[in-house]
């Protein structure tokens, strides 16, 4: 990465009436899957000292609650493709174990849609539901949804009212599959394939012209796959075949992205969110191709249920046996580097809001996470949290256009990258908050950002996440190493010009009222 000796100001310009939408509070969603400790030993741990007595862990959820989620997916991921949800309902005791195919593990059952959908209502999150159509297919999504969300008086409701609840779970989000254009999915398809499956799934769990519009219930929006990611041969080709056979009955395509540093190139590695953006820019415009060629008046919307920093454990988990209860697989220790890699793609989702409405970091605990636990000990944060909760707090509102000229660098993915990224968010209350990545590992980067008519503003508070050494982590002896810091120096020139010298690798939350 070239670096300049005498940075030049980074310049913005934001208005409030140009605004790219407003910000979907589900794009604050994460992801909980049968995967390692995510579940066991994370969500739920029976007889753990901090459990409760249907066994979730009350200190992952005040962190889960700090952390701003309102949306989980579940149950997978991979997983999904082999699961066959009626083990997990009914008598715990009398469940079956299972070999769960996609992460060599056994699953014992215990935690299930139930229970998943109890956990939710005490979490205060909204479910995202998964169903198998690798393995299975349409009639078993059929039951799947009727189990969930049908009223009563058949034999699944009525099932599920003799599990103890009795009420429709009215859970509107569901996802047809889980990257199914992967090879290494059970039940792999090809795009038509797959395309004309999620179609008549969609069609068997709710057809409107036969369903009762007074109920509360309707309709369910769907989630169909997209391409696993950018990089799969059949990117674009898959997302407008599928698109051609369920267009009119899904309402979101899905993404799925995870930025590494496997080559120590720090720089490429920062500019990951900045070629999300391209990612999320490609499907867009495919998405609104399809809607040209059908005559659509219906938009559909992006779902980037999967993104995240993942590398660190790719080698510790060759370590694991197979066929164990809940190995500890993909337990990635976070550093400051990969807190700003996921405070830039945050940034990137803000500046998409009108199309990116639906968002899961994956995952919620243990795997892949911004929480971590130990079996029978406490709880703690990783450096991921921070960027994550602060966005989730402050993002809220409405996303607007910004204009921005500085200096860009080049590294191997990707060319023209910005040194600084914003995001700003004209919260509903009156405030304005500004959301800043410096990509530049030695220099501080000077920012002016004008906020027109925006109206009389004056800094509240600017906190950053910034350390000396990028290496450092959070660990159950020093979870509060690295946190968010107080900083002072940024001030708004006759209550409308922003001025602030944004330190090097850094990502910044700048509040204004």
């Amino acid at each position: 990465m070239s670096t300049h000796p005498e940075p030049t100001t980074t310049t913005a310009v934001v208005d409030r009436h140009f605004a790219v939408g407003p910000v979907d509070p589900r794009l604050f969603g994460s992801f909980a899957e049968h995967l390692g400790r995510c579940i066991y030993g994370g969500l739920y741990e029976p007889g753990h000292p901090a459990a409760d007595a249907k066994g979730y862990r009350q200190d992952v959820l005040e962190f889960i609650r700090e952390l701003g989620v309102t949306m989980v997916r579940y149950p997978g991921g991979n997983f999904v493709s082999g699961y066959r949800w009626e083990d997990g309902v009914g008598p715990v005791q009398k469940r079956p174990r299972r070999r769960d195919l996609a992460w060599v593990s056994t699953e014992t059952n215990h935690f299930g849609t139930d229970e998943f959908l109890d956990w939710c209502g005490i979490a205060n999150v909204e479910p995202m539901l998964a169903v198998n159509l690798g393995t299975r297919g349409i009639e078993q999504a059929a039951d799947f949804y009727e189990y969930v969300n049908h009223p009563g008086g058949t034999e699944l409701s009525d099932r599920r009212a003799a599990n103890g609840h009795p009420a429709s779970y009215g859970v509107k989000l569901w996802c047809l599959g889980n990257e199914m254009d992967g090879p290494w999915q059970l039940g792999h398809k090809t795009a038509v394939e797959y395309g004309r499956l999620a179609n008549e799934a969609a069609k068997a769990m709710f057809l409107p012209d036969r369903n009762d519009f007074r109920t509360p219930l309707v309709p369910p929006e769907f989630i169909v796959c997209g391409s696993s990611g950018q990089s799969m041969p059949t990117f674009g080709t898959w997302e407008r075949e599928v698109l051609e056979h369920c267009y009119d009955k899904v309402s979101y395509l899905s993404l799925h992205s995870y930025a590494n540093c496997r080559d120590g190139d720090v720089p490429a590695f920062l500019a990951h969110s900045h070629h999300m953006g391209a990612f999320i820019d490609g499907v867009v415009a495919i998405c609104d191709g399809v809607k040209a060629t059908k005559r659509s008046a219906r938009t559909i919307h992006l779902s980037f249920d999967e993104w995240n920093v993942w590398y660190h454990s790719t080698s510790s988990d060759r370590n694991c046996d197979p066929w164990t209860e809940a190995p500890p697989l993909l337990e990635d220790v976070y550093n400051v580097a990969d807190a700003l890699v996921v405070g830039g793609c945050l940034i990137t989702f803000l500046n998409r809001a009108d199309r990116v409405k639906l968002g899961c970091l994956a995952q919620l605990v243990n795997v892949i996470g911004p929480i971590m636990t130990r079996t029978g000990g406490p709880a703690w944060r990783q450096t991921i949290f921070h960027p994550f909760a602060l966005a989730s707090r402050f993002g809220r509102g409405t996303a607007l256009q910004v204009v921005q000229q500085g200096q860009t660098y080049d590294c191997a993915q990707v060319k023209g990258v910005p040194y600084v990224d914003l995001a700003v968010i004209a919260q509903d209350e009156g405030g304005v908050v500004v959301f800043a990545l410096n990509r530049d590992l030695v220099h501080p980067r000077p920012l002016q950002l004008d906020l027109g008519s925006l109206g009389n503003l004056a800094v509240v508070e600017w906190l950053a996440i910034h350390e000396g050494d990028l290496g450092l982590t959070n660990t159950e002896a020093q979870p509060d190493r690295v946190v968010p810091r107080s900083r002072g120096g940024a001030v708004v020139e006759d209550g409308r010009r922003l001025r602030a010298e944004l330190p090097p690798a850094s990502w910044s939350v700048i509040r204004l009222g």
